[in-house]
């Protein structure tokens, strides 16, 4: 992209990896919906395996929708309807889990990162003895959000009794091949260009552990791919805003790809590089809304020898991915300040909703209606509801009043709030800025039932 200035991203980068001991650093920022700019420290590239751990989770709840969408499973199955043996997890005093307890991190498991983080290649009968001994629970299912690594463990056993196959096996099938992220795998790499894990300890980077294999927890945090392969990933999520009626092709349809990055659950405020914001759960996804740059999607992956994070706008575009090879890396901290750099660099868009047909032709109406003022306009374009809270001949007064101190109206834009809802702004005749809100009825045909006037941003005693 001819307009970004690389140079602050890359300084950026290396200076983050020096303060943060990363050995090796991955990054792409994407924006207009391309990989506008990659980068790197180390000796890796954006085509580098890296492994991402819980980024998996917005695979795996993805692949989840995908069965519930076909009629395979429900979201408030409780989990002991397909595995039966999850049957000795329900309590008393306490809701039955069920699959949307587990993608929304309400189950009532403790948060379990160091364990989980060294059990990846837990096998069945491992995990059998688990649950058949019984899981320590931190809160009544249901009660509260608390990140749980095991819950998207027992999401795989839910969905492998229900299909007969690995959350693993669908992922692959239903999402990596279909969208081309060949470089993506459950197994280490059997080739070279990938990043080994490392940590920094006494001062010195060392070797850590060599990576665990594909477990039964694996559906928490088991892909390794690349910063190529997940702008892919992140596109495709990001495609589904906004909301529109055009062909759908999947492989998961855009309005549950919307839903995973819909706020499900609170999960607190939390605070990255000084910004504190509130924070939901999604599924497999955060959800933030920050007070500069809006609704922020995100989430991080951290095990022994890596970290990373995906964030992006979602509907706008633009999105950060940093993934390195050392023990839980902070690149949720380095994805912010690429956005925030973007920001600077006048980059990211802002948050806004297209204005669909029925918008866009009640807000004309009402603009010309303004400026010419005719009664039978007036109740074909407003409700009857309107006419009794503000009689008409009061509006065509307002109205009158309005163009007399302004002159005609002409719209500069028409800014949707929602698929009922815009804001618009027009330049009066004397060149005052005039803006103008309205909301539509919820009755077909689309009508207005109520709209406000505000001239050089006061309030107008003018407005209907």
């Amino acid at each position: 992209m001819s307009d970004l200035d690389a140079a602050p991203l890359h300084r950026l980068v290396d200076g983050f990896a020096v303060d943060r001991h990363c050995p090796s650093i991955s990054w792409g920022l994407i924006v207009d919906g391309a990989l506008a700019a990659t980068g790197a420290v180390g000796d890796v590239s954006a085509q580098t395996v890296f492994r991402i751990a819980s980024m998996t989770k917005s695979f795996s709840a993805a692949a989840t929708l995908s069965l519930r969408d076909e009629g395979v499973l429900r979201l408030d199955d409780r989990v002991a309807d397909h595995a039966p043996e999850l049957a000795v997890l329900d309590r008393f005093d306490s809701a039955r889990i069920t699959i949307r307890d587990l993608l929304s991190m309400t189950s009532g498991l403790p948060t379990d990162d160091p364990w989980a983080d060294r059990h990846l290649d837990l096998t069945d009968d491992e995990f059998d003895r688990i649950i058949a001994t019984g899981p320590v629970f931190a809160h009544a299912t249901g009660d509260a959000f608390e990140y749980s690594n095991f819950g998207y463990a027992l999401l795989g056993r839910v969905v492998r009794r229900a299909t007969g196959q690995r959350l693993q096996q669908i992922i692959t099938d239903r999402l990596l091949r279909p969208l081309g992220m060949d470089r993506s795998t459950w197994v280490q790499p059997d080739h070279d260009d990938w990043a080994p894990p490392r940590q920094w300890l006494d001062g010195a980077y060392t070797d850590e552990l060599p990576p665990l294999g594909d477990g039964v927890i694996a559906p928490m945090g088991g892909i390794w791919t690349t910063v190529t392969d997940l702008a892919t990933w992140v596109n495709w999520l990001d495609e589904a805003f906004p909301a529109r009626d055009e062909p759908d092709d999947g492989p998961l349809c855009r309005s549950s790809r919307r839903e995973m990055q819909s706020p499900q659950r609170y999960a607190g405020m939390r605070t990255v590089r000084g910004v504190r914001s509130p924070f939901s759960y999604g599924y497999g996804l955060q959800v933030a809304d920050e007070a500069t740059l809006g609704t922020v999607v995100t989430h991080s992956g951290g095990l022994p020898g890596y970290g990373s994070n995906m964030r992006w706008l979602p509907g706008r575009r633009v999105a950060a991915i940093a993934v390195s090879n050392s023990t839980y890396a902070p690149m949720f901290e380095l994805t912010a300040r690429l956005l925030d750099e973007l920001d600077a660099q006048g980059l990211v868009p802002k948050e806004t909703t297209p204005a669909n047909d029925a918008v866009a032709t009640a807000a004309e109406r009402l603009i010309a209606l303004l400026n010419d003022w005719d009664d039978d306009v007036s109740d074909e374009l407003c409700t009857g509801s309107f006419a009794l809270d503000e009689p008409v001949e009061r509006r065509r007064v307002a109205a009158a009043k309005l163009i007399a101190e302004t002159g005609r109206l002409t719209v500069r834009s028409i800014e949707a709030e929602s698929a009922a809802a815009a804001i618009v702004r027009c330049t009066g005749a004397s060149g005052a800025a005039v803006t103008v809100d309205f909301l539509l009825a919820p009755a077909p045909p689309p009508r207005i039932q109520c709209y406000d006037i505000e001239i050089d941003g006061t309030a107008s005693d003018t407005a209907g």
